[in-house]
């Protein structure tokens, strides 16, 4: 794979990249308009979407930072974005273009104040694995072989710029309007600058482990605080396929249902006994190892989940509570979803909107085991996103609504969902986690 020997920090030189990439659309909906005249309009969308796909994802992997971070979420949103979209931002999970070996020295020395060769007996300069904050190298120290994640120049410093660039796209995507539309931006930048501290990282990471190392075939690597600092991260090196590898060969069913158990016991314990989740369920963060385990790694984007939202949003998990006409109206006015300055057409629209949602959504949630590899499901889900992606009625609302813990919530779940449904896991235990 071809190297990276810079990356654009400045304001100036991101904006710029951006602009070309736009420039780069642009002709590709004049090719689209010419296509419509000799192709079908099925052929000529499915065109469109996969230039775009590739020139969008091309100029942000050249920037790397939280603009190819965004990429990475929305690859999760398998049920909005057409799937050119979906297939070329799911590289920016584990499969990046990554530093060359010089600028890796470089940037060692910068963070560490000495060269790798200086700290670990053996340092393979050229990465094996590049994502879209930082890149994994093999290390070996005292005979013990080692995992080195090194963050990308300048990524924490061009968070607020990138997301500056990218709020206008958001607004009109999501249709949002009203002064406090900020929480939402200020969310997603806390949690990004979160990600960029690599001391808060090993942190989290050790308390995740020491409070789930209990969970039945789930493996974690150990973190070596004494050879990290603030943008590097030295960690157990972990054997094992990505998960995306696994499931695109696995035969088997009683090993899939194995790991999808650990997968959504692992998630459970942590929503409902620790209140605290791990927010980047993507299959670059997961992988398998050769005795069948489930082995989770890259805690940096983890998601306090406070008493006020977790409550109202776990009661409107429960069949009966939705049914409730009353209850159902008091809980989306607690989550926000519902404001005191809607119009009558407003509340309306959105009460029926998340009630067909929140009936399909929660259906694991209400039986004791659920077979995640139903594809009905999961149709039925992305039927759902792609009918209010195109509702004209959904367009003239106020898409400023809900908890700002939402983005991140929903974010957990639908990867989740996503994962245990490549997994085809056919027997998972809902519940299970109140005996762990």
């Amino acid at each position: 794979m071809k190297t990276i020997d810079n990356i654009p920090t400045s304001k100036i030189q991101r904006a710029s990249k951006l602009v070309q990439t736009g420039a780069k659309v642009g002709v590709n909906y004049l090719k689209y308009y010419g296509d419509k005249l000799t192709k079908t309009k099925q052929e000529a969308k499915n065109r469109l979407n996969e230039n775009n796909a590739e020139d969008i994802y091309d100029g942000l992997k050249k920037l790397k930072g939280s603009a190819l971070k965004v990429a990475q979420m929305l690859s999760m949103e398998k049920s909005i974005l057409p799937q050119a979209y979906v297939e070329k931002f799911s590289l920016a999970q584990f499969s990046v273009p990554p530093l060359s070996p010089p600028l890796v020295i470089k940037t060692f020395k910068q963070y560490f104040g000495k060269s790798p060769d200086e700290i670990y007996d053996n340092f393979d300069s050229t990465s094996v694995n590049a994502a879209s904050i930082g890149q994994v190298h093999r290390a070996e120290k005292n005979g013990k072989k080692l995992a080195v994640k090194i963050q990308y120049p300048g990524v924490a410093d061009s968070i607020a710029s990138d997301l500056s660039l990218i709020k206008p796209i958001a607004i009109r995507m999501f249709n949002i309007r009203g002064k406090d539309s900020d929480k939402y931006f200020r969310e997603v930048e806390d949690k990004l600058v979160e990600e960029t501290n690599y001391v808060l990282e090993i942190k989290q990471s050790k308390e995740l482990v020491e409070n789930c190392k209990h969970i039945p075939n789930l493996k974690f690597p150990n973190y070596y605080s004494n050879i990290s600092s603030e943008k590097i991260i030295t960690m157990d090196w972990m054997s094992g396929r990505h998960l995306s590898e696994f499931t695109s060969k696995n035969t088997n069913l009683k090993l899939a249902n194995k790991i999808g158990q650990a997968l959504w016991d692992f998630y459970m314990h942590q929503l409902h006994n620790l209140r605290k989740v791990h927010a980047d369920p993507h299959p670059g963060n997961f992988l398998v190892s050769e005795k069948g385990d489930l082995i989770a790694l890259d805690f940096g984007c983890m998601k306090a989940i406070p008493a006020n939202f977790y409550v109202p949003y776990f009661e409107l998990a429960i069949e009966k509570n939705i049914k409730d006409p009353v209850f159902f109206s008091k809980k989306l006015y607690e989550l926000e979803i519902l404001r005191s300055d809607d119009s009558s057409e407003e509340i309306n629209f959105f009460k029926e909107l998340f009630y067909e949602l929140l009936s399909l959504f929660t259906k694991p949630f209400n039986q004791e085991i659920f077979d995640f590899s139903d594809p009905n499901f999961f149709n039925k889900i992305t039927e759902l996103g792609e009918r209010y992606s195109k509702s004209t009625e959904l367009r003239q609302m106020n898409g400023n609504r809900g908890s700002k813990h939402f983005i991140y919530m929903n974010r957990t779940f639908f990867g989740l969902y996503n994962l245990m449904f490549d997994l085809k896991a056919t027997n998972i235990k809902i519940n299970n986690y109140q005996k762990l």
